[in-house]
């Protein structure tokens, strides 16, 4: 039998003493969260916090879990040959420590939003979930389970 293969990745919210959320424009999914893949020998948490630095020259701190989201659709990478295995992406809240806004080679552009208007921002249907889980957070954890290919659809939403 062969070992399942599933992308780990976190997502990090970034929120400033103002109520503004950082968001970064990506090369692929156009305005997003800072987030990316876990790496070999590296906790969740030190992840999404070094994501964070490497996509936008902010330094946080991780506040708690918003979500844990299931992209189970199977689909080509951008190059349209290599083939993206299912993935598993952990949401936190995190806090601005410090830092200015400051691009890199994974993003164009990176700025902080008002809580109320970041939603004008973001054009992905699963950036739109995850982002409105974020707002909307009460302290329960959301769980969805999703494909984006060929298009978006919900297959699973609940708190847990």
């Amino acid at each position: 039998m062969p070992w399942p293969t599933h992308i780990v990745a976190a997502g990090g919210y970034v929120i400033d003493k103002n109520d503004n959320i950082l968001i970064v424009k990506t090369n692929n999914r156009g305005w997003d969260c800072t987030g990316g893949q876990i790496e070999i020998g590296e906790n969740i948490e030190e992840g999404v916090l070094r994501e964070i630095m490497e996509e936008s020259g902010i330094k946080a701190s991780v506040r708690c879990l918003v979500g844990i989201y299931s992209n189970v659709g199977q689909h080509l990478f951008y190059d349209g040959v290599t083939p993206v295995p299912t993935k598993v992406m952990f949401d936190f809240i995190c806090d601005y420590i410090e830092g200015e806004p400051t691009t890199s080679d994974e993003t164009s552009e990176v700025m902080w939003v008002p809580k109320g208007k970041v939603l004008e921002y973001i054009t992905t249907p699963s950036g739109l979930l995850r982002f409105k889980n974020v707002i909307e957070f009460n302290g329960q954890v959301n769980y969805c389970s999703y494909v984006t290919k060929p298009e978006f659809k919900l297959l699973s939403s609940r708190l847990v």
